[in-house]
């Protein structure tokens, strides 16, 4: 189980991947960017400090290490971190204006389609929460529900000359897509290992961020939560990637988790990219990102036939893509939780009920 939160505080800007379209032309352009960085992320920084401070077993750190995010936090209680709501919730900017997904006679129905979502993320503490419970952010304050703590900031850099402090004459600028987060804000990661309080490079620039970690404690409510059996229904809090090495679905091809396609709420796929290829350079062998995945995004809710009866971490290895690189579980690939959702039949009147009806009408 996890047994610590890494929290990351930025000391300025941090840093988040360009996107897949950025040219000299669009330099505004930010299709594809991705922040916050993904577990994987940390679990090199984590393998990396241990290489040069030794703070643990080396082979059993790469062995058993398994981190997942990210979420986020106020600065002062990140223990309440913030998850993506499930898309079965819509909640609304008034108290008043909540809505849920049921499901009825197999389809998807909500009582107020027209009502936008307006929050995307949910306090960790009110999982268990209604959606008409759910309390809104009150003068800045937030309580159980939370909008996206930061933005981004494109900026311009200069590419100098070797020998010169001037920029170059031809291709002389980049971009970087700087991200802004909230001061009172941070980020924050589960993890089976704690990583040395200090301060460290993070990220695709290397900004400076301040990394603690914090003990969960083994009663507290996150360790329950993590700890509950998922029955029927469930909502993904991290990304999850289904399927074989070549091959993404959308659920685990498994007749343990559903012996029919199961009912989901879910939103377009996201790119997923964590195998480690091999390559070759002037005649050596290197590592290099191999062919990238598509994930299942975060939010997603799961309607399966019979219940599961597991906990996340008691998921079979073969509903995962394994056999390159580390396995999926380890960065916390499709980490879940229970969610209740309404399951009914649709019941449809009696003829001699409709013929009353249509003599009414």
């Amino acid at each position: 189980m996890f047994k610590f939160l890494i929290v990351i505080r930025p000391l300025g800007l941090l840093y988040g991947s360009a996107g897949a379209f950025l040219s000299p032309e669009n330099l505004v352009g930010r299709s594809g960017a991705k922040f916050p960085p993904d577990a994987g992320t940390l679990s090199g920084l984590i393998l990396a400090t241990n290489q040069e401070q030794r703070f643990t077993d080396h082979q059993e750190l790469k062995t058993n290490l398994a981190v997942a995010g990210a979420f986020w936090a106020e600065s002062d209680h990140p223990e309440n971190f913030f998850v993506p709501i499930p898309r079965s919730r819509i909640v609304g900017e008034k108290n008043k204006d909540f809505d849920e997904w049921a499901l009825i006679n197999h389809k998807w129905e909500r009582q107020h389609p027209d009502l936008d979502p307006e929050y995307q993320w949910q306090s960790i503490n009110s999982w268990h929460k209604q959606t008409s419970q759910l309390k809104r952010p009150d003068k800045g304050k937030l309580n159980d529900v939370g909008k996206t703590p930061w933005e981004f900031m494109p900026i311009l850099h200069p590419y100098l000359k070797d020998d010169e402090k001037h920029v170059r004459d031809r291709d002389g600028l980049f971009l970087e897509n700087a991200v802004q987060m909230r001061e009172d804000s941070c980020l924050v990661y589960l993890s089976t290992h704690k990583l040395p309080d200090g301060w460290y490079r993070f990220g695709g620039e290397n900004h400076i961020v301040e990394i603690t970690s914090q003990a969960l404690i083994e009663h507290s409510s996150i360790c329950k939560l993590l700890k509950q059996k998922i029955g029927r229904s469930f909502a993904l809090i991290t990304p999850a990637v289904w399927g074989s090495n070549n091959l993404s679905t959308r659920y685990p091809n498994d007749v343990r988790f559903s012996n029919k396609r199961p009912e989901m709420l879910t939103d377009r796929p996201e790119p997923w990219r964590y195998r480690v290829g091999k390559g070759e350079t002037q005649n050596k062998r290197a590592s290099k990102l191999s062919i990238g995945r598509y994930a299942v995004p975060a939010g997603t809710v799961y309607v399966v036939k019979h219940p599961l009866d597991l906990t996340w971490w008691d998921f079979p290895p073969e509903w995962f893509a394994s056999g390159e690189g580390l396995p999926l579980r380890q960065f916390g690939c499709g980490l879940c939780l229970p969610v209740e959702i309404k399951i009914e039949p649709k019941v449809e009147p009696k003829a001699d009920q409709k013929i009353k009806q249509k003599g009414e009408d």
